[in-house]
């Protein structure tokens, strides 16, 4: 089984620049997408090889928002507000045979740090809710994490230090998440490979120059480890200031 995950930051932006000749060489089974920006009734019916079309826009449009696009059928879904304080159309959570696939856009703490203490009390709760599911099957989690969680996850870590997405206050609530069991798969697989990113700023040829962070993920439960076939940062997917990332399973 092969999941996809990008950060396309505008679905109707990114349809005009790859999109779907992208989606149709990976081919992967379930697509989870973070930062939409859009409601589907703004655009015309997208990817229509897959089955299940799962939307959790935010109230505000033109805002964040994930979806989820799937060849499977999943067993249920739950949208972030069934389970959290989101707003923002931040969580999908559905479930499969084998596992309870959850696709997140986590807030960013903003310029200033001005929205770090409640990207820390969403860091908390959202812990809280793949605890609670693991208590039933084994979880799959993707998208946009927003932390580079190790200096190797970022091209310029000392100049980042008090800069949203790598605060010691993120990376250490990322540390949860591995404490407790979570596998970060790319990692995983390269554990000491340097200039490895999966977003780039549009400023300064950044992606031209590789000074990137390394701020999307697929992490699994350990009753999944086993499974991992193959962990991807699709670097050369162009269309977002994010590149896809993939996890192949044996299931």
């Amino acid at each position: 089984m092969k999941l996809l995950s990008w950060n396309v930051n505008g679905i109707r932006s990114v349809l005009t620049k790859g999109f779907s000749k992208a989606i149709e060489h990976e081919n992967p089974d379930i697509i989870c997408l973070q930062e939409i920006k859009a409601h589907p009734d703004q655009l015309d019916k997208i990817l229509h090889n897959y089955d299940s079309h799962i939307w959790n826009p935010a109230e505000k449009k033109g805002y964040s928002g994930t979806a989820i696009f799937s060849k499977i059928k999943p067993l249920s879904v739950k949208l972030g507000k069934e389970l959290l304080d989101d707003k923002e159309g931040r969580v999908i959570v559905a479930e499969f045979e084998k596992f309870y696939l959850v696709n997140v856009y986590t807030p960013n703490s903003q310029r200033g740090l001005t929205r770090l203490k409640h990207r820390q009390e969403w860091d908390k709760h959202f812990f809280e809710m793949l605890k609670k599911l693991e208590n039933h099957k084994a979880v799959v989690f993707c998208g946009d994490l927003n932390v580079a969680h190790t200096t190797i996850d970022i091209a310029r870590p000392k100049e980042n230090t008090k800069n949203a997405g790598f605060t010691i206050e993120e990376r250490l609530d990322f540390d949860e998440y591995i404490k407790h069991g979570f596998i970060d798969t790319f990692r995983f697989q390269h554990p000491e490979e340097k200039d490895h990113y999966t977003w780039w700023s549009y400023m300064h040829n950044a992606r031209e120059k590789n000074i990137g962070w390394r701020i999307d993920y697929f992490c699994i439960s350990q009753p999944l480890k086993n499974r991992i076939n193959k962990a991807e940062i699709l670097k050369n997917v162009h269309g977002s200031d994010h590149c896809p990332v993939s996890l192949s399973l044996n299931l």
